[in-house]
């Protein structure tokens, strides 16, 4: 009689405790980890493979590490998703995929946005891939579709909340900007007046390489005369230190500003909506005074729901839940 009522508890528990039979994601990138957790609240649980500090291509020798420290997870997973752009394609996917097959767990069935150029640093691409993502979770299980339909309106809200403001939008518009073209979109965004982009070597064969920009600056200084941001992409590492101090020299005072692209690379930016509202508040001027800039935003984060675990019986009694953040 005893070993049954412990049995009958130990079901009642698993079907009222959140997280237990949760839904398992695992992510390249937090870019969709973050959507995917919050829409997915306490019906799933999810993973994210890349370090949001640094672009994944840079990640060579941290994501089979990161593979390995996450193996158990990544093991039992019932749902595994990527942007399948170039970067997932060629440093993230395929270590995935290895580690399931050289230790006999199965093939990854990956599930792609159905545009992987599509970018989220705006509140517009943010939407559109958060809408995807909850699309995804209820094609997954579907039984909790009102679940996830009611999670993505909240979230949907978080973003709506961090887009401009029409204060905010007449103090940042028509401000002159050198900007990272993994940048321009939010660039566009926010209203300011892209007077060049920069990049990497690899892109548009080295047209627009910082070098490049510092000779544009030397020969045709009159167009830069009016810039007052330099802004950097966090994850592509400092490639705008160059065109601050050839701007500089030329008298003219701009400010190089680093937005982030990946939820988690910052304390506090934790969402797609702190990515938003951080980068944002880097391009308002105070009571607007070109180029004084307000301090960084407290992000409004996401909530991450915890796994609830269940860790032993002793004496035909529960004695520990086990709260724990992935």
């Amino acid at each position: 009689m005893q070993k049954i009522r412990a049995i009958s508890f130990l079901l009642l528990l698993f079907i009222v405790i959140p997280g237990v039979n949760a839904l398992s994601v695992v992510s390249t990138t937090t870019v969709l980890w973050d959507p995917i957790q919050y829409i997915g609240g306490d019906k799933v649980e999810a993973i994210y493979i890349a370090d949001p500090t640094i672009c994944p291509h840079m990640q060579a020798d941290i994501i089979p590490n990161r593979i390995q420290m996450q193996k158990d997870f990544i093991r039992d997973a019932d749902l595994f998703v990527a942007h399948n752009g170039s970067v997932d394609q060629s440093y993230v996917m395929p270590y995935i995929s290895d580690f399931m097959a050289a230790n006999n767990f199965g093939t990854v069935e990956w599930v792609t946005l159905a545009n992987p150029a599509m970018t989220w640093n705006t509140p517009a691409g943010a939407k559109n891939l958060s809408q995807e993502v909850a699309g995804w979770l209820i094609a997954a299980d579907p039984s909790n579709q009102g679940y996830y339909e009611a999670r993505l309106n909240e979230y949907l809200a978080q973003i709506e909340a961090a887009d401009l403001t029409p204060e905010e939008r007449s103090l940042i518009t028509g401000q002159d900007a050198v900007v990272m073209v993994w940048q321009q979109d939010a660039a566009n965004w926010l209203g300011l007046n892209v007077v060049t982009i920069y990049a990497p070597d690899f892109y548009m064969g080295g047209k627009y390489t910082p070098v490049k920009i510092v000779d544009d600056i030397g020969n045709n200084t009159e167009n830069y005369r009016n810039v007052v941001y330099i802004v950097e992409n966090m994850q592509s590492g400092e490639l705008a230190k160059g065109l601050e101090e050839a701007l500089h020299d030329k008298g003219i005072p701009a400010q190089r500003v680093i937005f982030t692209n990946f939820p988690k690379s910052l304390p506090g930016v934790d969402s797609l909506p702190d990515v938003i509202a951080y980068n944002k508040a880097l391009v308002t001027p105070e009571q607007g005074a070109p180029g004084a800039t307000t301090a960084a935003p407290t992000p409004t984060s996401a909530p991450i729901p915890g796994v609830l675990a269940l860790t032993g019986i002793l004496g035909g009694s529960l004695l520990v839940m086990l709260c724990r953040r992935r």
